[in-house]
This record gives structure tokens, C-alpha cells and sequence, in this order.
């Protein structure tokens, strides 16, 4: 179920495209109960839209004709969050037809924000197979801010300093040319020239802590890749032998203790009182394998297969070595 800002926006889009909606099939194109239905007509009503509503089983509602209907009332987060969705299916006409309507009610400060995004951003279309892959990756808040910032820095052609956190945890500052920003999945991407590594980079933009324009303009960059979204889907789904990995494994302790050993960069899900699922992407298996050796408890390997390779390497490793003799 969608959460209730988005909801909420579905629901007056609804009642301006038909002139009377019955109840049960208004709720039925949402997907929710009729009792939470009423709880939405309700917040639009309360946001100042006149919806009239006739009782009873066979009832339904409407938009009041004739009136005058004020702008979507959000703060700006929520704004910006519910136009951050949107933006990541651009590939549905539905979606831009949303994003459309959303614009058109934004404050003018809020429509400069979303605007650059708009002009910054390549959405990477993703296939069944690829759907299937992203499917257990849980969608990560991102800082509107930060991705406003980045925005407009791809725009503008202007160098970007950085703060951010490697998939092993480590804080680092970066100094990076944006180009596209690039939603693939339930996460959002930047593409850079690294001025620091002196190549092309894909960033989550989940880990970049903060991020602020230097100042300084930079030229065109001749691109390694013909398109930009196929770069970063390949660099996700790990399109190269190197990495990234996506790693699955079920280990035999409570979550509440594994989420502790991982910390933030890996995703724990509970499957049992004494069980769970961790899930991380990773550039290299030696982190993964280092943490889950020093958990000190037993681990079954889901994936990827070379995570698996790589266990029953160090297992043989580690058996030579307890065969030392005294």
C-alpha cells in the first residue's frame, strides 16, 4: 500500500478524472479498505477539497462541481518525496502524467528543486529478470537536500565535495564532477568523474552524508559508456567479475545481534527468534567474509556463488592450518 501522501494525491486525481466514483470501486483502484478510504476523503477534505459523498452500501463519492479547488497542501519533504517517487517510473505514462499534476501544484520554490532533478535525472528501466534481482533490496530514504544539491550541480556543471560511506563502512571525502543522477530499482545513483581516483564512479546517493557545491565549473568530460543508464545497471547487478556483489546469507543468531556486528551497511531481516537474513552490496567478498567469520556463529550462503567459492577456499585454508604440527 502506497503511504498516505501519495495515496491521498492518487485519491484527488481520481475524483478530477471521473465525475462520480461508487465507494467500493474507488477503494478497489486504491487498494484500500473502504473504512480507510473514508479516512482519506476525510485529510482532502481537510486540506480544503470539497468531496461529497452519498451513504450507504451502493454510495460513493465525488468532487463538489463548480468549486474552486485549492493546491495540494504538503510540506516539503513530503513534496518533494512524493515527486521523488514518481520520478523514478518516468518509463509509465501514468507516472509522468503524475508528476505533471504534481508540479503544477508545487510552490515555485519547490518546482526550481524538482525541475533540476528532473533535468539531471535517466531512469534506468528495469526487465522481470532484473526486477527479480532488486526485488529483496529495501528502498532506502534519501536526503531531498542532497539530492537537490546534486541536482543542480549537474546541471550548473559544478564540482561537487562529498562525504561518504563505502559499502565496508568506511568514511571518506570525495571531490566529483556530477553528471546524471540515475533512480535503478528502489535506489537512487550518481554518476561522477572522481577527481580523487581520477575515473568515472557510481555513488548511492543513500551514503552520502552531505554533500556541497565548491564552486568551481568544469568542462565537457568525454563519457566511457554510450548510456548512462546501462552503466550504472551494470555496475549494480555486477556486470563485471570484479563486483559489486549482491550477498545473501542466512545466519543462525538473533537480528538484534547481527544488525549490531554489520552496523549500518547491511541490511538485517528477521526469520526466526534465533535466525535472520543479511543483505549488503559489496565491491569485494573479503569484507562479508571477514565479519561473518568473527560473528562466531554458523552462516548458510544464499549468494552470490563465489561468496560461496570463496568460504569453502578459506575453510581449506584455515583446516591446513590447524594441521601444523606442535
Amino acid at each position: 500500500m502506497a503511504n498516505t501522501s501519495s495515496r491521498t494525491l492518487r485519491l484527488l486525481s481520481l475524483l478530477q478524472a471521473r465525475r462520480y466514483w461508487p465507494g467500493p470501486l474507488l477503494a478497489e483502484r486504491l487498494e484500500v479498505s473502504p473504512r480507510t478510504l473514508r479516512r482519506d476523503v476525510e485529510r482532502l477534505r481537510e486540506l480544503g477539497y470539497p468531496v461529497d459523498a452519498n451513504p450507504g452500501v451502493d454510495g460513493g463519492y465525488a468532487l463538489a462541481p463548480g468549486a474552486s479547488l485549492p493546491p495540494l497542501v504538503v510540506d516539503d519533504d513530503e513534496a518533494m518525496a512524493l515527486a521523488i517517487a514518481v520520478q523514478s517510473h518516468l518509463d509509465d505514462q501514468a507516472a509522468l502524467r503524475a508528476l505533471t499534476k504534481i508540479v503544477q501544484v508545487m510552490p515555485r520554490r519547490l518546482r526550481a528543486r524538482l525541475t533540476a532533478v528532473r533535468s539531471a535525472t535517466t531512469t534506468a528501466t528495469t526487465s522481470a529478470t532484473t526486477s527479480a534481482t532488486t526485488s529483496t533490496t529495501t528502498a532506502t530514504p534519501i536526503d531531498h537536500e542532497i539530492l537537490t544539491t546534486l541536482a543542480l550541480a549537474c546541471r550548473d556543471s559544478e564540482r561537487v565535495r562529498l562525504r561518504y560511506r563505502a559499502i565496508d563502512g568506511k568514511r571518506t571525502r570525495r571531490e566529483v564532477e556530477p553528471y546524471q543522477l540515475v533512480p535503478f530499482g528502489r535506489r537512487w545513483y550518481l554518476v561522477a568523474y572522481d577527481l580523487d581516483r581520477h575515473d568515472w564512479r557510481t555513488f548511492r546517493i543513500d551514503r552520502i552524508a552531505a554533500a556541497e557545491g565548491a564552486g568551481t565549473p568544469y568542462g565537457p568530460r568525454p563519457l566511457p559508456y554510450d548510456d548512462v543508464a546501462e552503466y550504472v545497471r551494470a555496475n549494480v547487478l555486477g556486470g563485471s567479475q570484479q563486483g559489486p556483489y549482491a550477498v545473501e546469507v542466512v545466519v543462525a543468531a538473533p537480528a538484534e545481534t547481527v544488525s549490531a556486528h554489520f552496523g549500518r551497511w547491511a541490511e538485517v531481516q528477521v526469520v526466526t527468534p534465533t535466525s535472520c537474513r543479511v543483505l549488503l552490496e559489496t565491491d569485494s567478498l573479503d569484507g562479508p567474509l571477514f565479519s561473518l567469520g568473527a560473528l562466531g556463529t554458523d552462516f548458510h550462503v544464499v549468494g552470490p556463488p563465489e561468496l560461496a567459492a570463496a568460504v569453502r577456499d578459506w575453510a581449506a585454508r584455515f583446516a591446513r592450518s590447524s594441521n601444523v604440527a606442535d
